[in-house]
């Protein structure tokens, strides 16, 4: 059962349309795109051939298994195999709605790549002739998956720092500062062009460098609230009781803190977004190739020509970003303690 003060904060969320609406929006968006396999992919879902049901997205088929002369991966795009499939098998295919990967290269564009929308490519290709619209769907997948493991494991670790500041205080506060200080004035961008240089960046790599340079955001918030609630009058009872200091600041201090961090965690998640996306816009961010909104900015950049691809890319990060906004700004209404 829900607290009454939970069932405002609940209210007031609701109560703020722009930003319910935004969150079932960005959810149904982020829903589909944990199956982009099943929407966008150069294999089919399911195979009849001769009676028996094959599925290609899992399983990869020798041309042999459909009645080819070859042990060579099935090519189920090749009007001979199609053939084979459907008539000297009697059989069927059920294909994605979008038969392109993400690193699907179009060979029968009808103009060099990058190529204008068709009614093959819904938002074109890319200048290596891949379908943009499968490469939105993975690159959107990806880059929240990215920012939700990166805003978790950096809120966990802000948390912790600051409750330790904050509760502690005294030269472990006085130490914490300073590291935070120094620490935060390093050139991340600069440290991140170097170990490019020697190690090749992927998605956990990346996760680890940014977590190094993320965790100080909730900080400052945290450390404040347990300063302020150390003093409190049932905080003190507690240590005269003889409690833990550690129960003492997970069960009675940080609830108070939570209020805060949770209404600083759909901007955290926002600035993670922005920080892959540049880092990819970049080239320092995910390795080449991968699915990545940043890529398709630059391939806007690096082609004016195609503005399809500008266009595509300035769409999607808005629509995006002002999801995540509008998400926050109700978040923030749910906790206010004015309408609590």
């Amino acid at each position: 059962m829900m607290s009454p003060m939970n069932k405002r904060r609940l209210e007031n969320f609701r109560a703020n349309k722009r930003g319910f609406w935004s969150l079932w929006i960005f959810l149904a968006l982020f829903l589909a795109s944990l199956f982009a396999e099943f929407i966008a992919n150069d294999s089919p879902l399911l195979v009849e051939y001769k009676n028996e049901i094959y599925y290609p997205l899992l399983t990869d088929y020798p041309e042999t298994v459909f009645g080819g002369e070859f042990e060579s991966p099935t090519d189920y795009k090749d009007p001979y195999v199609q053939e084979l499939i459907e008539q000297e098998g009697n059989g069927w295919i059920i294909w994605a709605p979008i038969r392109y990967s993400y690193n699907t290269i179009n060979y029968e564009l009808p103009a060099p790549a990058p190529s204008a929308p068709t009614a093959e490519n819904l938002l074109g290709t890319d200048d290596q002739a891949r379908d943009v619209f499968a490469r939105v769907i993975y690159g959107f997948r990806i880059s929240i998956l990215f920012a939700v493991v990166l805003t978790l494991l950096s809120s966990v670790v802000g948390v912790i720092a600051g409750a330790v500041q904050g509760f502690y205080g005294g030269k472990i506060d006085l130490f914490f500062q300073r590291f935070i200080e120094i620490w935060s004035g390093l050139p991340v961008l600069f440290l991140l062009i170097i170990l490019a240089s020697i190690v090749e960046p992927n998605f956990w790599w990346l996760l680890g460098i940014m977590l190094l340079f993320s965790w100080m955001s909730l900080v400052d918030v945290v450390r404040a609230e347990f300063l302020r609630g150390r003093n409190l009058e049932y905080v003190r009872a507690a240590r005269a009781l003889g409690l833990d200091n550690n129960l003492i600041m997970f069960r009675h201090i940080l609830p108070n803190a939570m209020v805060a961090t949770l209404t600083f965690m759909p901007f955290i998640f926002n600035g993670s977004l922005v920080t892959l996306t540049a880092l990819d816009f970049l080239g320092f961010g995910l390795p080449p190739g991968s699915p990545s909104l940043g890529e398709l900015v630059a391939q806007g950049k690096a082609n004016l020509h195609a503005p399809w691809l500008g266009i595509t890319a300035f769409v999607v990060l808005s629509t995006m970003l002002t999801l995540l906004i509008f998400i926050g700004e109700a978040v923030r209404d749910a906790f206010d303690p004015r309408k609590v």
